[in-house]
């Protein structure tokens, strides 16, 4: 699959190769080398920048911040897809570039000063560093990189088929290594790989302190060598682990990380009751809480704390500038009684969106009319223009409503429209082949009554899916709630062992390859693709192919919109809902730059501790 051309050259012979190398250079026009690279337009920072403009350069060093999370995890491995990994593990490692937080789908370089590609997008070639060190002082070498790279495809099945255009790599010299692809054209395809983590080869491939081999592919609590600002420090298995800044990272002086990674010590608690862990947060257990609950954002931080301005409470807009994004209830469509669309449409119908967001949402929610929602990527109204013919040349069929109506929800504001709206769903479902008996919605020709599994992570939605039970037992359908841990949640959702689950995707402004594992035909039988619905659609294969080869921005959009259009009319998803703000809820013991990046908080990576805020508080208590 490889070559190491670098191996077999020596003395003269290298010397030659030199030569020969640079003759073809200037006879083929070789690319430029590019210090950053942008798919959507020239990056905003120059060569030799000092700092992104969103950091405090002088933002002092120290502190410790405590944040959570819940569950548990039960390995320090990032790379298998064995076991459940620790949170914060990427604090460890570096990746050849690094995105900007204040431009879309641009990066950076980190362990790889520059890159080059070819017009046609063929190959990329990665330089690195030579000063680029592992915590243990040894270089990082393209060795690590090629490395890296055959562990992730290997062990990783999600990346496996991100790269999966990626033929192989030569490995040029111990600092250059040049990825190769099965085919010219794709615009995403020399980006995405400088986003890979970059494992230390001579790490993994030796033996821990008992003598024993390590293994890649398997789960450790061994603490492991990284290569980034931060460093593993106390590990509790399943309950907490604790990460500390490195003093002498190699990397601390770049311009890509100045004003970056200030506290010296970042902390995560585990918990598996979120009642437990808001109110460890009010007694001050951890710092930053990012609500994701509308009643508690109304009503649970009415206490001393957030009058006295201990606790502050702000919405932050960034994170939904840059990002499209979907949540809702997901349907197995692997499962055959969700096969067929007018019953999926029907699902949405049963659902009283509008009577929850009244009565426990506190009007705070708008449901999600898009795939790529907040963003110019979403359709809207009739498909017309550059759309239109998109759509008008795939050679798969696509649905009559993507051409003549424009995708709405069902709307229930009041009891009239949601009689209205099951009397719909009904229709549908006898459409579909089932019928009422005695309450009980069945199956026309089996009898076999229509049940739905609802697998749910925790305790924390029950609330919400027991209005939607109410909601479709007047159709006659039994939703039953399956609520579990989280080791059994992601072990279930990996295996498809569910009728229905509540989650979704987020998208950049820049949509590529991610595509295919999020509603690709062969992600569908992918078990640790994000393909959860199972979609096998030729029609959407087809919109996936145009946008990863899409030749300019314009076609991009026009063949996203298109996609999004069809995901909606074929109600893979019962739409959930959004607010387009994150809200946050902190101790006030930090500070951060007067502005913030255009697509991110920045938290923890470019805030600070602030001593006199931390020392009103130590006296406070």
């Amino acid at each position: 699959m490889r070559t190491k051309l670098y191996s077999s050259l020596t003395g003269l012979a290298l010397a030659l190769a030199s030569l020969t190398s640079s003759a073809a250079i200037a006879e083929t026009n070789e690319p430029e080398w590019r210090y950053a690279d942008s798919l959507i337009s020239t990056p905003q920072m120059p060569k030799g920048f000092k700092h992104f403009p969103y950091v405090n350069p002088d933002a002092p060093k120290g502190g410790r911040v405590r944040l959570s999370t819940t569950g548990t995890y039960d390995s320090l491995n990032l790379v298998a897809s064995k076991g459940v990994r620790a949170g914060g593990l990427g604090l460890i490692y570096d990746t050849l570039m690094t995105p900007s937080m204040s431009e879309s789908s641009t990066e950076y370089g980190l362990i790889a000063d520059a890159m080059k590609y070819p017009d046609d997008y063929a190959w990329v070639v990665y330089r690195l560093r030579p000063d680029a060190r592992w915590h243990d002082g040894k270089p990082i070498t393209t060795e690590d990189v090629g490395w890296s790279f055959d562990q992730w495809t290997t062990q990783d099945p999600s990346r496996k088929y991100y790269y999966r255009h990626v033929t192989g790599y030569d490995i040029l010299s111990p600092t250059e290594i040049r990825f190769n692809f099965d085919k010219p054209g794709n615009r995403e395809a020399p980006q995405i790989l400088g986003s890979l983590y970059i494992m230390p080869k001579h790490w993994w491939t030796g033996k821990d302190a008992e003598g024993n081999p390590r293994d890649i592919s398997r789960g450790t609590l061994e603490v492991p060598l990284g290569s980034g600002p931060y460093r593993i420090g106390k590990v509790v298995p399943g309950r907490s682990i604790s990460f500390d800044r490195v003093e002498d990272y190699w990397a601390k002086d770049l311009n890509v990380n100045v004003g970056s990674n200030n506290f010296d010590t970042i902390a995560y608690d585990y918990y598996r009751d979120e009642t437990v862990q808001l109110e460890a947060f009010k007694a001050d257990r951890f710092d930053w809480r990012t609500e994701t609950t509308a009643k508690n954002w109304a009503t649970a931080y009415d206490i001393p704390a957030v009058k006295a301005n201990h606790i502050v409470l702000e919405k932050f807009p960034q994170t939904y500038r840059g990002s499209g994004l979907m949540l809702g209830f997901i349907l197995n469509t692997r499962k055959e009684k969700f096969q067929d669309r007018r019953v999926r449409r029907a699902l949405n119908y049963a659902l009283n969106f509008e009577e929850m967001n009244r009565t426990i949402f506190f009007d705070q929610y708008s449901r999600f009319t898009s795939y790529f929602d907040g963003t110019k990527l979403a359709s809207a109204g009739l498909p017309e223009g550059r759309e239109l013919e998109i759509l008008k040349s795939l050679k798969s069929p696509v649905s009559a409503e993507v051409f003549t109506e424009p995708y709405e929800n069902p709307v229930s504001e009041d009891a009239r429209q949601e009689r209205t709206n099951l009397r719909k769903a009904i229709g549908l479902l006898r459409e579909a082949g089932y019928v009422q008996k005695q309450g009980k919605l069945v199956n026309k020709e089996t009898g076999e009554p229509f049940t739905i599994e609802y697998l749910l992570n925790g305790g924390r939605f029950e609330r919400v899916a027991l209005r939607y039970q109410a909601s479709l037992k007047k159709l006659g359908i039994d939703l039953q709630l399956r609520v579990v841990d989280s080791s059994q949640y992601v072990n279930r959702v990996r295996s498809r062992d569910f009728g229905m689950i509540y989650t979704g995707w987020a998208q950049s402004l820049s949509p590529g390859n991610e595509q295919r594992e999020y509603w690709g035909s062969n992600a569908a039988d992918s078990e640790a693709s994000q393909n959860y619905a199972g979609i096998k659609n030729p029609a959407i294969d087809e919109l996936i192919e145009i946008i990863i080869n899409s030749h300019d921005r314009d076609d991009l959009v026009a063949a996203t919109k298109a996609l999004d259009r069809i995901l909606m009319w074929e109600q893979y998803v019962v739409p959930g809902w959004t607010s387009p703000f994150s809200r946050v809820a902190r101790w006030d013991r930090f500070s951060h730059p007067k502005q913030l990046p255009e697509f991110s908080i920045g938290f923890p990576t470019v805030w600070w501790w602030d001593e006199e805020k931390a020392k009103k508080i130590q006296e406070a208590n």
